[in-house]
């Protein structure tokens, strides 16, 4: 199937390091940009940028449908597209739930229904997602309902992608941090211990294998890197 892949989410720090990673192992990454912005990575030669907002529907299946063009052939996608929110049950309302569904689900299911087509056509591929320990750990969970709740979307449709992949070679894997080591989470947390984070090239590592040779023959793979947080 070739090492093309999609990752959304691409600009943020996590995708700094999975794009490092990838395309020092000659992965050829295909990557939105929404309207206004501009790609990090233009002075990639195996870097493609395409405008899209994955909020929106249209937007997110043109993005796969001219990858595949470009492509010929989509191995995986990858999504690391989100975002966080605080907010216990009493305290969240329609607008919190909606806009986290949107920033964590969304993002990843308007790019996994047309890459599932793509998937069932050339016989198969990988789904990758970013999920939560909160929505693993309920106890973890009270204190950002909306996000959990969104995050645990996820974790349903990995399930599904898989029972229906089975007999199609189409598989979905949940990589799950504990905190991910970056300069937005220091700063929330700046008495925390760091050691006892995921470093992102961690998680990018984590990507790189299911991707490889050996992580193919995986199957409703859940990778929990809590390391000691």
């Amino acid at each position: 199937m070739g090492n093309h892949v999609i990752i959304s989410g691409a600009t943020g720090n996590l995708g700094k390091d999975v794009v490092a990673k990838l395309t020092a192992l000659h992965y050829t990454i295909h990557l939105n940009v929404r309207e206004g912005k501009t790609s990090k990575y233009a002075g990639f030669s195996n870097v493609i940028s395409y405008p899209a907002d994955l909020s929106d529907q249209g937007q997110s299946e043109n993005f796969v449908q001219k990858a595949i063009e470009n492509a010929g052939s989509i191995h995986a996608g990858i999504f690391l597209a989100g975002g966080f929110a605080q907010g216990k049950l009493t305290d969240t309302e329609d607008a919190d739930i909606e806009k986290m569904i949107t920033m964590n689900f969304l993002t990843a299911f308007h790019l996994v229904k047309p890459l599932q087509k793509h998937f069932e056509t050339q016989g198969g591929g990988q789904f990758i997602f970013i999920g939560a320990r909160p929505a693993l750990v309920a106890e973890q969970g009270m204190g950002s309902f909306a996000y959990t709740l969104s995050k645990s979307l996820l974790f349903q449709m990995a399930d599904i992608i898989n029972a229906e992949g089975k007999s199609k070679n189409i598989t979905a894997s949940v990589v799950v941090p504990s905190i991910i080591d970056t300069p937005d989470n220091r700063t929330a947390m700046p008495d925390a211990d760091f050691n006892k984070w995921i470093p992102g090239s961690d998680m990018a590592e984590s990507i790189a294998f299911i991707l490889s040779e050996t992580g193919q023959k995986m199957r409703q793979t859940i990778i929990k890197l809590y390391n000691n947080a």
